[in-house]
């Protein structure tokens, strides 16, 4: 089995709109079309089982209709994460929904949601996730369309960590897009999963991206791609190269992904 931890896909009405906003402002070529159908075809195409799709609300307004599409698409492949708003004041009964309508997880983006890993106001909310036990993924690092932009960086991440010792976090993009360093020499070992999207084709040295699997914690490696903004098939195939064991790229294709999510 092969889970996908970092995936889009958007409604079929909006799909074209978002890709195409999205790629004029990454001038990254998409993969899919963005809808679950496009999603499902990249899937099967490169072997995989099962997908996280996660949502980002840019505006306050769109949590409810986020829970509702995630409502919609879940199924034994698809497995939605919806996601909470800075700006959201009735966040904890949005979370309790979220939690009661077995969605299994919370996508934040410091940079399309405007806000600092470790800014205090949401401290609140990161602790309201924690107590409806509910798995929160992070972009962490650069990103490819802010390029200076440092709110997510990895510094600030750690401040969490220790805040939150029971919040389930995952860092994406290896724990830190284009700051693998920092990773490295800061993040590695602690109580963090980190997924790998945007890794295999971005990382400038391979020997840097097995270093950083190699010492964090086995049990807290996860295989994601970002689709449609990477090729799934070259993702999975970028891992099955790596000078790994068998048994650890097991853990991160699906093992780690199915105890977190607690699938069977």
């Amino acid at each position: 089995m092969i889970i996908d931890f970092h995936t889009h896909a958007y409604p079929d009405d909006i799909a074209e709109r978002a890709i195409n906003g999205l790629m004029y402002s990454s001038k990254i070529k998409p993969y899919s079309n963005g809808t679950i159908s496009g999603l499902l075809k990249s899937m099967d195409d490169a072997g995989i089982d099962k997908s996280v799709v996660l949502n980002i609300a840019t505006k306050p307004e769109q949590v409810e209709n986020i829970i509702k599409w995630c409502i919609k698409i879940k199924n034994n492949r698809i497995i939605p994460f919806a996601s909470i708003h800075p700006e959201n004041k009735n966040y904890k009964e949005l979370l309790k929904r979220i939690k009661n309508e077995n969605i299994l997880g919370i996508k934040l983006h410091p940079m399309y949601q405007d806000f600092c890993l470790d800014d205090e106001n949401m401290y609140c909310i990161y602790e309201e996730i924690s107590i409806n036990n509910l798995i929160l993924i992070f972009h962490m690092g650069f990103d490819i369309a802010f390029r200076k932009d440092k709110r997510a960086e990895v510094r600030r991440l750690i401040k969490i960590i220790k805040k939150f010792p029971e919040l389930k976090i995952v860092a994406a993009h290896t724990g830190g897009w284009q700051m693998w360093d920092e990773v490295i020499s800061e993040l590695v070992g602690l109580n963090v999963w980190i997924e790998t999207s945007m890794t295999v084709e971005y990382i400038d040295n391979k020997n840097k991206f097995v270093e950083i699997l190699k010492k964090h914690l086995a049990d807290r490696i996860l295989f994601g791609t970002d689709i449609p903004w990477a090729n799934q098939k070259s993702e999975v195939n970028g891992i099955k190269e790596l000078d790994i064991t068998a048994d650890f790229k097991n853990k991160i294709f699906c093992n780690n992904a199915r105890e977190l999510l607690d699938i069977l």
